[in-house]
């Protein structure tokens, strides 16, 4: 699949933060992006047991939608003494109001009962890109690093206080956005799904 400039491009997210930092990935290449909030479209279940699944799910159910293409994105933080847990249930450890201060509480609480000496963790993304068709391409970015506690930091969203990656001594939640954007597992994966645009 390939998208020219000028294109509508759907976001099938309703995550603020998500939707924030793929519109800015996407702003160079002239596409016109369309949140998946304003243009009404429900949230579909997400049934899938990977990032995979779920990814894939969410982009071909805005694309059938909308008629438009749609780039949907699953992500989350893969804890290697928790088993990869939360993984897909990143978001829904932060509770129905997404309080992410929650989620990293139980994400210690966890460690802490599996007596865990390793702190070694991954932020993984999925971005899945789907042809009102049905067709889907596929996009995986990670980047590995390790927990701290307590929380640190105010920038960014979700788990970003609490990891920080390798060769870094400030977490996610402390450096600039921009610094973020240039080597998150979002932008790793973005930089496999901007060679489509053209």
């Amino acid at each position: 699949m390939k998208l020219a400039r000028g294109s509508v491009l759907v976001l099938a997210s309703h995550n603020r933060g998500k939707l924030a930092e793929i519109a800015a990935l996407v702003s160079p290449y002239g596409l016109e992006v369309r949140g998946a909030s304003k243009l009404g479209l429900a949230e579909p279940e997400e049934t899938g047991s990977t990032f995979v699944e779920n990814a894939a799910l969410k982009a071909r159910a805005a694309a059938l939608a909308s008629g438009h293409f749609a780039l949907a994105d699953d992500s989350g933080l893969s804890v290697e003494a928790l088993d990869g847990a939360p993984g897909i249930y990143s978001a829904r450890w932060a509770g129905p109001d997404k309080d992410f201060s929650l989620a990293m509480a139980r994400v210690e609480r966890e460690l802490q009962a599996v007596r865990a000496r390793n702190f070694s963790a991954a932020f993984v993304c999925v971005l899945a890109l789907a042809a009102p068709a049905g067709e889907v391409d596929l996009f995986e970015g990670r980047v590995h690093g390790s927990l701290v506690f307590p929380p640190r930091g105010e920038n960014g969203f979700g788990y970003d206080p609490i990891f920080v990656a390798d060769g870094m001594t400030e977490t996610f939640g402390e450096i600039a956005p921009a610094l973020k954007h240039a080597i998150s597992h979002r932008a790793r994966a973005f930089a496999k799904f901007a060679a489509l645009l053209s």
